[in-house]
């Protein structure tokens, strides 16, 4: 007796690996405000991360207090934040 098996057409299978290699969007949630939003990273110039100018340094601040990909609305906060800190560290302050 012979087994049916179901005509697999070998390109779809192809295309279909090749589509989800290429495609790396990903619903992510924020370490910050735990919104959810899509990171683009298989698309990087459509992200909304690159909405948001960061300094090196403000890039390094990020890197040290969350390990994954912010919403556009909490990079753009903390950048502001940063920024501002260390303008008061600045500051001539006399007790």
């Amino acid at each position: 007796m012979q087994e049916n098996k179901p005509n697999k057409n070998p390109n779809q299978d192809s295309n279909q690996s090749f589509q989800e290699s290429t495609v790396k969007h990903e619903e992510k949630i924020c370490p910050n405000c735990l919104r959810i939003f899509e990171c683009k990273v298989g698309s990087i110039q459509l992200c909304q991360c690159t909405k948001v100018q960061l300094t090196k340094e403000v890039t390094e601040y990020l890197a040290t207090q969350y390990v994954d990909c912010l919403c556009f609305q909490c990079m753009e906060t903390l950048a502001f934040e940063y920024r501002v800190n260390q303008k008061l560290v600045r500051l001539p302050w006399k007790i």
